[in-house]
């Protein structure tokens, strides 16, 4: 487990910045792609998705993918990300075009998370606009 040295923010609390960009690996070490966008729920404050491209080669014909950034582990030894998942099954997961983003819906959240065994996400309610009694927009 890393710890705070003081030089700086880090691992708990990171940039977006310091993290986009940064490698992905399954559990076996084969390489899965790069952090290119992380999605933050604007109403939670919290990071829904990391958007990983996987597939192409020198940037071209790359596919991008919306993984659950709770399903990725960082390694701050190695400055990457850890993703519990084989190649095949990545290249079959529901993915799309950097010109043509989904519309990130509840539904669409919940197939992701489906698709890579993770809870339902409660807070898609942010992205139908809704908010609780009591709850104000911050902008």
């Amino acid at each position: 487990m890393a710890t705070a040295t003081g030089k700086g923010p880090g691992p708990a609390i990171m940039s977006a910045s310091t993290l986009i960009g940064d490698k992905v690996v399954n559990m076996e070490g084969e390489d899965l792609g790069k952090i290119e966008e992380l999605m933050i729920d604007t109403f939670s404050g919290r990071v829904n998705y990391a958007v990983l491209s996987f597939g192409g080669f020198l940037g071209m014909g790359d596919k991008l993918f919306a993984i659950p950034f709770s399903s990725l582990r960082l390694d701050t030894e190695n400055k990457r990300f850890t993703l519990n998942v084989d190649k095949e099954r990545l290249k079959n997961a529901p993915g799309f075009d950097k010109d043509d983003w989904p519309a990130m819906s509840q539904e669409w959240g919940d197939r992701i998370n489906r698709y890579y065994d993770v809870p339902p996400y409660e807070a898609h309610r942010g992205l139908r606009g809704e908010k609780s009694e009591g709850e104000t927009y911050r902008h």
